[in-house]
């Protein structure tokens, strides 16, 4: 059931002016803060009412202002999870998801799972006796997601429904997201600032930037993963974290990366193309991280890529042009343009 958008709503100073068509499947919205992907979830949502547009799942038109049409959010057939569970607190878990399908019972949408089928789904069935304030955050949001389900929606909206949760939770409820992706079938909006949890979850991938869309296609197209790309990996330890900075030990010396991280050993990832080579020492740059660095000589199986040794630590360097190459022996800065990432 594919879905198609096309809006376009002035906020401020901001204009959202996004179309795309999105095939089935789970279609993730991607982009910075700011870059509007709430703002046009809502659009599809109901709650907010675009100054001009067309939205449509399937065949079923949800918006259409050029026509007069606009369903309000309560015959859209739309499930909506948020960052955060919003369950009722007064009323169990069993009472929460009942919620969700007397929404199924005023838009007539009738089969579809019940509420034993989808308290399997989730992994809720030993919750239904307990109140929300007894959940923690990953079965909340199983909770909620389950109420979605249950209203029967020809669409489900997930806006950041791992944001507020910690590491182990997010590990706990993402398979049970990609149930519901292989499972049920139903087509899913989702949308996430993690380029990880996209790539597990997508099978389309909308890139949003400044309110217009900027790109469309595949996970591997549009997100490629860093772990496949060129690079180093060093052990470091923690050295000390203030003011959001860690800064760590290297086998190049001190570095300082955005924290918190861990206490113990750490792996930390940097990629070829996050390094810049300079051969005379830099001045004025606005980066955390420059290291004195011997150049070593080109990849033999990648004449673009530069080895380097930094200290007692190996760098590589991703050349635009090969035939620039410094000398072996050369003394360079290599300056760190990208975040390194702690991988263990």
């Amino acid at each position: 059931m594919s879905l198609s958008v096309r809006l376009t709503h002035g906020l401020g100073a901001f204009l959202l002016d996004a179309a795309f068509e999105a095939p089935d499947g789970v279609t993730a919205l991607h982009g910075p803060s700011g870059a509007g992907k709430t703002t046009l979830v809502n659009a599809v949502a109901g709650l907010l009412r675009p100054d001009a547009g067309r939205i449509a799942v399937g065949g079923t038109i949800l918006l259409d202002r050029q026509r007069g049409i606009d369903l309000p959010p309560h015959r859209r057939g739309v499930g909506y999870v948020f960052q955060d569970a919003r369950l009722f607190p007064h009323l169990s878990v069993r009472q929460n998801l009942l919620f969700g399908r007397w929404f199924a019972a005023r838009t007539n949408r009738g089969g579809g799972p019940d509420l034993p089928a989808i308290a399997e789904l989730l992994g809720i069935g030993g919750l239904l006796h307990r109140r929300p304030a007894a959940l923690s955050g990953g079965e909340a949001q199983r909770v909620a997601l389950g109420r979605a389900l249950l209203a029967r929606p020809r669409l489900l909206l997930l806006d950041e429904p791992l944001a507020a949760l910690d590491d182990a939770r997010k590990a706990e409820i993402l398979p049970y997201l990609e149930r519901l992706r292989d499972i049920e079938g139903l087509p899913i909006l989702y949308v996430s600032h993690s380029a990880p949890e996209i790539r597990r979850m997508a099978t389309t991938v909308i890139r949003l930037e400044r309110g217009r869309v900027t790109g469309q296609g595949t996970p591997a197209q549009m997100l490629p993963d860093p772990a496949a790309a060129p690079g180093v990996e060093w052990e470091v330890t923690l050295r000390h974290s203030r003011d959001g900075i860690a800064v760590l030990e290297s086998p190049a010396g001190r570095l300082r990366i955005a924290g918190p991280v861990g206490r113990g050993p750490l792996r930390l990832r940097i990629r070829a193309d996050q390094v810049l080579i300079a051969r005379q020492p830099p001045q004025g740059l606005m980066v955390r991280n420059i290291l004195e660095a011997r150049v070593i000589g080109p990849l033999p199986e990648d004449a673009g890529l530069l080895r380097l040794q930094a200290g007692g630590g190996m760098l590589l360097a991703r050349l635009p042009d090969p035939g620039d190459a410094p000398p072996p022996g050369s003394l360079v800065h290599a300056i760190l343009t990208g975040e390194p990432e702690i991988v263990g």
